[in-house]
């Protein structure tokens, strides 16, 4: 090999090196985390919404993690002009022991709800469903913990699965004859890992039991299923990899679900000192934007609806809770983003063949927490939002 050859290679690795980090150091933020709150958000422009329908998911033990009294939140959220709640049928809470079945806690949810005038989508679980930590099996359904890494799959968890479809299918008699109900969500984020917590994941032919099981007790309303959607490169490479072997869950959502659900999170944190936080924000990505086209381009050839199942409007810090300090915003999520992740997704909808069925918006406990504390300014995007769209 001559010096020049040695010398062409050597430029070849270095520009490939480039061509990969480049798009990478473009998506990483550092930045102060707590950030002066402004009134920014009051006079952004707001996306019209067409057809689509807006609404929000409630987690009654995230508003309970902040000391919040869950019921009257839900009675304060219900009070607001949107259209669709999302909510959960938590396993652990509903079913506390062997052969128990408690489920008043929905049940007062469900009327609250039906009272105020909403549609409801209901998640059946059974083993994941929205709200940290995500996973809600009771402890008398799993002895040993799920190994590490491994596929959940039928034929190695015959008793999981059973007590599993036998839950959704109760969950789905009790409420199936209530008129407010347009939807039933099977899982969270199905086939994806459980965070950076676990690496188990659900097998795709567990979900199709549990999706066959909620169609043979109600053949009439859709099922709803849904997944993370990347916005930048490293999460995506990171999930491409996790879920290489089935996919990922937006992309299993395509294959078993009648609607599509985007979780969209365009900024969060991942590791934080001394006040700042190194950020991911890919959300204009050329990648993101492809892999979000060719999303809507099958769902509108096969016949489903997407809609976006979580908008990003509470922070994605580097801990469990999202931080609420006084006088501050986070910035991850500040109110202005509350608008601003709507308007993107707005935008998505009018050069989409099949428009945005419904946009939830992801944070409403926080929004209340932050009231409380004296700063009404998400609570009054959001409402601007249902005002102005």
């Amino acid at each position: 090999m001559t010096a020049a050859m040695v010398t062409a290679g050597v430029a070849t690795a270095g520009a490939i090196a480039a061509a990969l980090v480049a798009p990478v150091a473009a998506q990483v933020r550092i930045a102060r985390a707590a950030r002066p709150l402004t009134d920014g958000w009051s006079g952004m422009p707001v996306a019209g919404r067409g057809a689509t329908r807006l609404g929000l998911s409630f987690r009654p033990r995230q508003a309970e993690a902040m000391g919040l009294e869950s019921d009257a939140c839900l009675r304060t959220l219900l009070a607001y002009p949107f259209q669709v709640i999302r909510l959960a049928a938590y396993w652990d809470r509903i079913e506390p022991a062997p052969g128990s079945f408690q489920p008043d806690e929905l049940d007062r949810q469900i009327d609250a709800a039906e009272q105020a005038g909403k549609d409801i989508i209901v998640c059946v679980g059974a083993v994941k469903a929205f709200g940290y930590p995500e996973f809600f099996v009771p402890g008398h359904h799993l002895p040993q913990p799920l190994r590490e890494g491994r596929l959940v799959e039928p034929g190695h968890h015959p008793a999981l699965l059973g007590a599993a479809t036998g839950f959704v299918t109760q969950i789905v008699r009790r409420y199936r004859d209530r008129p407010a109900i347009v939807a039933w969500q099977v899982e969270h984020e199905a086939v994806d890992p459980l965070g950076m917590e676990h690496s188990w994941r659900l097998s795709e032919d567990f979900v199709r039991r549990e999706v066959d099981a909620v169609r043979a007790a109600d053949p009439t309303r859709p099922v709803l299923m849904n997944g993370f959607l990347p916005t930048s490169l490293p999460v995506a490479v990171q999930q491409g990899w996790r879920t290489r072997d089935q996919g990922d869950s937006l992309s299993v959502a395509q294959r078993l679900a009648d609607i599509v659900g985007v979780d969209f999170y365009p900024r969060h944190a991942l590791v934080a000192a001394a006040g700042r936080s190194v950020y991911l924000d890919g959300s204009r990505t050329p990648w993101q934007q492809r892999r979000r086209r060719r999303l809507f381009a099958r769902a509108a050839a096969t016949g489903k609806q997407v809609m976006v199942s979580e908008g990003q409007a509470e922070p994605w810090e580097a801990v469990t809770d999202p931080p609420s300090p006084d006088h501050a915003g986070m910035y991850s999520c500040l109110p202005e983003h509350v608008i601003g992740n709507f308007n993107q997704c707005m935008r998505w909808s009018r050069e989409a063949r099949s428009p945005v069925s419904a946009y939830l918006f992801w944070g409403a406990e926080y929004w209340l927490l932050r009231e409380r504390g004296g700063d009404s300014r998400y609570l009054r995007a959001f409402q601007r939002v249902l005002e102005c769209s």
